[in-house]
This record gives C-alpha cells, structure tokens and sequence, in this order.
C-alpha cells in the first residue's frame, strides 16, 4: 500500500507542516474543509508544496520523522529541490485523478458494449 510524506503550507508560506498520509487527496480535501482546525484564518494550510510516494508504511514513518527534525531552512531547501517557485501541487494531483476516473469509465463502457 503507497504512503506519502508531505509538505504543506499557507498561502504566505509562513508555516511549514510536515504530514504522512495513505490517501494524499483525502488529506487535502481535510485540510480545506477544516480550515481554522489547527491554525487560524492567516495560517490557514492549503498549498502541497512537497510530497513523497513511499512503498511501506516503515519506510514513510522513517522519512516522515526524518523531515520533522529538519530544520526550516532544511524543509525550504528539500522543497526548492524540486518545486523552486512552491507551486499548489495538489491542482496537478486533482488532474491526475480525474483523468483516472475518466479512462476507467471509458473502459468500463467498452467492456459493457462488447
């Protein structure tokens, strides 16, 4: 079963939250359903900036430990890495999905018109 290891922030990139999940865009959906849960309306956590796919739930819980001890210059460079101007990498994922569901549809007519 993938795991992911994440991170997201607020819209001023003040916090950075370092989270583990099975289920990525079930987490985010929480995050923006729940808004004033953990942080306040300016603090609000609502762009994914930063996410790992992991294979077992011991290697994310490893890597998930090992990014909540970095240091914030440490998370900021881990995220500039690989997403330089900390674009919302949650729209991608919705995309993705979507395009997903789409084509398992499709495939599933096929199969019933045969």
């Amino acid at each position: 079963m993938k795991r992911f290891v994440y991170v997201i922030t607020d819209r001023n990139r003040t916090s950075l939250h370092v989270g583990m999940s099975s289920d990525l865009l079930k987490t985010l959906s929480f995050y923006k359903e729940m808004p004033n849960l953990f942080f306040d309306n300016a603090s609000q956590l609502s762009r994914l900036i930063y996410f790992e796919e992991l294979v077992t739930e011991q290697d994310s819980l490893h890597r998930f430990n090992e990014i909540c001890k970095y240091t914030r210059a440490q998370k900021e460079k881990l995220v500039r890495d690989v997403n330089p101007d900390w674009i919302d990498l949650a729209i991608g994922l919705e995309y993705e999905e979507q395009v997903m569901k789409r084509d398992i549809s499709a495939l599933l007519r096929i199969r019933k018109a045969a």
